[in-house]
């Protein structure tokens, strides 16, 4: 059953009768798609047309083909809807910003092919220290390292193991130790008649 055909029914059912049927403005983007709302105001809802369906228009700004720019904040719900308004100019800079500019120019040079050069040195320099250093370093980890294992080594005790090491068997005489019972005298009875 369609949606049409059960609204009708239940119109039927409850003696209603809906005179006005709601008319949905259309409008297009920019890019040539089309949406849809019961009117293009603030707070209204707003979709796009599909074949299939209806979408709820994703947050965003979007230009109407007429110039108008729609913003959504709230998917589906027109935040404001107007003219497109245009980002203003930077303004220029005043004289003074433009001298203090020209002064920080003035005041960095730049460097020489020698100021380069030893730099360059400079860094060589550094490079070298760093890789004595680290070869030096990583040959004293080894040694400490190889020391603290043999100490560890010596540390520890031998074990020795012996699989035929004598286990004390405890022997468990439960008749000595219970006292006779009714069980005990007709057995013993029993075993004085066949003396």
């Amino acid at each position: 059953m369609k949606a049409t055909d059960m609204l009708n029914k239940i119109k039927e059912t409850l003696g209603v009768e809906l005179s006005e049927e709601v008319k949905l403005a259309q409008a297009a983007l920019e890019n040539g798609t089309i949406i849809e709302a019961e009117e293009f105001a603030e707070g209204k809802e707003v979709f796009i047309v599909t074949e299939d369906e209806k979408v709820a228009l994703p947050i965003g700004s979007y230009k109407l083909d007429d110039g108008q720019e729609l913003i959504i904040e709230e998917e589906g719900i027109i935040k404001s809807i107007g003219e497109a308004v245009e980002e203003a100019p930077e303004e220029a800079p005043a004289e003074e910003e433009v001298e203090a500019a020209e002064e920080e120019k003035e005041e960095m040079s730049y460097a020489t092919k020698e100021d380069l050069a030893e730099v360059k040195s400079m860094i060589d320099e550094i490079k070298a220290m760093i890789e004595k250093k680290d070869e030096l370093s990583v040959e004293e980890t080894v040694e400490n390292i190889v020391e603290e294992v043999k100490e560890e080594l010596s540390q520890v005790e031998k074990v020795n193991h012996n699989p035929e090491a004598n286990a004390d068997k405890a022997l468990h005489l439960y008749s000595k130790k219970g006292g006779t019972t009714t069980m005990d005298i007709v057995l013993q009875k029993i075993n004085k008649f066949k003396n």
